[in-house]
């Protein structure tokens, strides 16, 4: 095993991203911090570091346990990582959406200035 590996490639490895491209994007759009810094795809991750992944409205952590850069089996990934996440993150899984439907008749055109703001009062914007 390597002492240091890319994280992208890690990430991939121990299968939070289905492809390499997807966790390299994660990375380029800061959705990946390394110890609480935001990470570039080129940052190397070594064992302890802990490494923290926006995924939609949760923020999934994990320990590198040992580094490594093969894509290793669903049943072999807790030997290379453990997932840290708090049971509040992951609560944000099981949270009923509330979907607000607004509706207007046909022809009626744009919402007045009035009418905006109790939209977003409605939305809580």
């Amino acid at each position: 095993m390597t002492p240091e590996v890319r994280i992208d490639k890690y990430l991939w490895a121990i299968r939070v991203y289905k492809t390499r491209s997807e966790a390299a994007e994660a990375c380029k759009t800061n959705r990946v911090y390394v110890n609480g810094s935001e990470a570039k795809s080129s940052r190397a991750v070594k064992e302890g570091d802990i490494i923290m992944v926006r995924k939609g409205a949760v923020k999934y952590q994990y320990q590198v346990l040992c580094p490594i850069d093969k894509r290793q089996g669903a049943a072999l990934v807790p030997q290379y990582a453990i997932n840290i996440t708090p049971q509040e993150e992951l609560d944000k899984l099981n949270a009923p959406n509330e979907v607000i439907f607004l509706k207007r008749d046909r022809g009626t055109g744009r919402p007045t200035k009035k009418e905006r703001r109790d939209i977003e009062k409605l939305l809580g914007l």
